[in-house]
């Protein structure tokens, strides 16, 4: 005899282990609609567990990324957990490599895609786990998608620059470019590519910022000052601006430049993502 399961009774052991609805029902089927029973079984596979530590700030983790070998796809993962210790443990990061796998085929949400698998691995490793955020880039002309990982995943970098002539990809000039391009923006944290990027109210608010720094001067000097203010303000967070971390006679642009004479092509760069752990 099939036992008729109210909402109400659902509800209950939902509020009672913070399980999904779906799970709590099919738990009170599973048990004839003997609460407690249903607890147990909830218990025993880990899901009343695994959702009570979802109520926990998971603020570590590990970032990650992954190129195919042609150098024409790539992703960059960042998965959350409680713990510098868990963030080190093998299962935690053969567990993020899976998932990596899986942001390599597919722009949709991987927390979605992936819930069961996630509530499975919080019952597993015993701390609070999250698919925080992936991207995923698929090359678009001539050039290459890059990655570079800082700080053993706390911060990770992906790039893609494009060029003129397909040939130009396999140079060595080229690669050591495109990795140090990688580099410096894992290091210089730029807000955006270039002024078209930057939200309007932030400049306007630095430059009211400079103006009220400059009262009192003659209105072309106070103009003066906060057009060369605004330009260093740019000049900081504008990657195409910034000083190249290699070399402090170059910005990106100017690297861009010297290259494409030295090996006879056009670099832009197309865009990139950077990851940063709490960030």
């Amino acid at each position: 005899m099939t036992v008729t399961i109210h909402a109400s009774l659902v509800k209950e052991l939902r509020d009672e282990t913070n399980v999904g609805m779906m799970e709590c029902k099919k738990a009170l089927q599973e048990a004839d609609g003997d609460k407690e029973k249903a607890f147990q079984l909830l218990r025993e596979r880990g899901l009343a567990i695994a959702s009570k530590k979802a109520e926990r700030t998971a603020s570590d983790g590990l970032i990650t990324a992954q190129v195919s070998d042609d150098g024409k796809r790539g992703a960059l993962l960042e998965v959350n957990c409680e713990t510098d210790f868990v963030a080190r443990n093998e299962t935690f990061q053969s567990f993020v490599n899976e998932l990596l796998q899986k942001a390599m085929e597919t722009d949709d949400s991987l927390a979605d895609a992936c819930k069961d698998e996630l509530v499975a691995k919080i019952a597993e490793i015993g701390e609070n786990l999250i698919i925080h955020r992936h991207i995923r880039y698929q090359l678009e002309g001539p050039g290459s998608v890059a990655s570079y990982i800082h700080l053993g995943g706390k911060v990770g970098v992906l790039l893609e620059v494009g060029c003129d002539n397909e040939a130009t990809v396999s140079q060595d000039g080229f690669q050591a470019m495109v990795k140090d391009i990688c580099l410096h923006i894992a290091f210089s944290n730029p807000v955006a590519l270039d002024r078209t990027g930057v939200d309007g109210s932030a400049v306007e608010a630095e430059r009211a910022l400079f103006a009220k720094q400059a009262e009192g001067k003659p209105p072309e000097i106070v103009e003066k000052m906060v057009e060369g203010k605004i330009n260093k303000f740019y000049a900081q967070i504008c990657l195409l601006e910034q000083t190249f971390v290699k070399d402090s006679d170059l910005t990106l642009a100017g690297l861009l430049e010297a290259k494409g004479k030295e090996l006879g092509d056009t670099f832009t760069i197309r865009r990139y993502q950077r990851y940063q752990i709490g960030g």
